[in-house]
């Protein structure tokens, strides 16, 4: 189903997303941002990825809606870790291997279908009828804290404390090697990778901002560390690929990891033990976890705060690590 819309003239130049809005009223600001950035909406006869690239009087608005009965997702009975929960929200400390959301390559099984089963129909719609509830993400294979909106008042004031930066997110990383210097902010705009569709990449100008802060809490030997980072955008894969950029990629990681045989030599010249090469080479996993989270309780005005602890994987690839000197 698509829609068109024109600029009315007189229109001053604006944000893309913020004009769509004002012009497609049934849809909310946030959810007409995901449609722009998956490609759904073209200007002018031409796909337009950027939010917030500026159009004018006279643009031709041409909107793709997904058909709502090819995406609704349904409850399932699937166990969910909740630190806290309220009338207004929920904070959950995500498991490995839980998806987010339903999306290409998989219709359920997700923290969506969970959150369906646990709330009912009480979940916010801001975020399309695939991510009810959903405020930010973490990986598929990626631990811990998400905070998630059970209805449109708390969505919007969470969506814009994370917008404003103000919504806090600290995870804890274990990378190759040490970096220098031990804290540090990387600053380099991220997009979808030109080939490799699944990746991201850093791209110069051509990706959207993006910045990680990172400090080094400690450190094995000259092979590893255990880093803090924290994150002033959201954008995907956005500590993988800042540490991978910066020569430091995660333990473990599939997609942006060092080479096997970069490894065997760390591994190697660090001395490590035979039981040590095993927990190294055998994690599986991005070795990241978001660890810590804190916002402003978008009803009550409350500033809320909340840690957890390491799941057990981690904790075992981190007792390990400290026999490295």
């Amino acid at each position: 189903m698509s829609a068109h819309f024109k600029v009315p003239d007189g229109t001053p130049a604006g944000r893309f997303d913020k004009i769509l809005s004002s012009l497609c009223e049934d849809h909310s600001r946030a959810r007409l941002k995901i449609l722009i950035e998956e490609g759904a909406v073209r200007v002018n006869g031409s796909v337009l990825t950027n939010p917030k690239a500026k159009i004018e009087s006279g643009d031709e608005i041409e909107l793709d809606l997904p058909p709502l009965e090819d995406a609704i997702p349904q409850p399932q009975d699937i166990p969910l870790n909740i630190l806290y929960e309220d009338d207004d929200l929920l904070v959950i400390d995500k498991q490995v291997g839980l998806t987010v959301h339903p999306g290409a390559g998989q219709k359920d099984g997700t923290l969506v279908n969970a959150l369906l089963h646990h709330c009912g129909e009480s979940l916010s719609g801001i975020g399309g009828i695939a991510r009810p509830g959903i405020v930010h993400r973490i990986d598929k294979d990626t631990t811990g804290l998400m905070v998630v909106a059970k209805h449109d008042k708390a969505h919007r004031g969470l969506s814009k404390q994370l917008e404003k930066r103000t919504l806090s997110r600290t995870y804890t990383a274990y990378v190759w090697k040490v970096p220098v210097p031990i804290k540090g902010t990387v600053d380099a705009p991220i997009g979808r990778h030109k080939t490799q569709r699944v990746k991201m990449a850093v791209y110069g100008g051509a990706g959207r901002d993006a910045r990680t802060g990172y400090l080094v809490t400690q450190s094995y030997g000259d092979m590893a560390s255990k880093i803090e980072c924290t994150l002033e955008t959201g954008r995907t894969h956005q500590i993988r690929v800042h540490m991978a950029h910066i020569k430091h990629p995660l333990l473990g990681d599939p997609l942006y990891g060092l080479a096997a045989q970069n490894q065997g030599v760390l591994l190697n010249k660090a001395g490590a033990s035979d039981e040590v090469k095993e927990a190294v080479l055998g994690f599986s996993r991005q070795a990241l976890h978001a660890g810590k989270i804190g916002f402003i309780h978008p009803v009550s005005g409350e500033e809320m705060a909340f840690s957890t602890d390491l799941p057990e994987d981690l904790q075992h690839l981190e007792n390990h690590l400290k026999s490295i000197s």
